[in-house]
């Protein structure tokens, strides 16, 4: 991968082209230890710029799942059969039901973050 030396990200155009390496990497099957090292390092830059310009403290569980669906592309009909059926996504999915612990963890594995960020 053309990857230049990692370094704090400081404006947004820095911010989006650390998205796509890790998102390239989140999906890179067979990670070498370097890109395992390189990913868990360039997740804690993007954590760190978005503590600071974008923070989450108001958001709720639904908010956060919709950026989290809006950011990787994915739609409600693609999480039917993670979380349950369509009625039952659309309804977490719009704030109108409450996301439970067992969907909070499978949200948690299928999009590769924290299942507390849904609860």
């Amino acid at each position: 991968m053309d990857i230049d030396t990692p370094k704090v990200i400081e404006t947004e155009e820095e911010y989006d082209r650390a998205l796509t390496i890790a998102e390239r990497l989140t999906f890179c099957k067979n990670r070498t230890p370097e890109e395992q090292a390189l990913h868990k390092l360039i997740v804690t830059l993007i954590e760190a710029y978005e503590a600071q310009n974008y923070p989450m403290d108001e958001s709720t569980p639904h908010e956060i799942l919709q950026h989290i669906m809006e950011v990787s592309n994915t739609c409600q009909a693609d999480l039917v059969g993670i979380i349950g059926l369509s009625g039952v996504v659309s309804e977490v999915v719009n704030g109108k039901r409450s996301i439970s612990k067992a969907q909070a963890k499978a949200l948690g594995d299928y999009f590769k973050v924290k299942p507390s960020l849904f609860i």
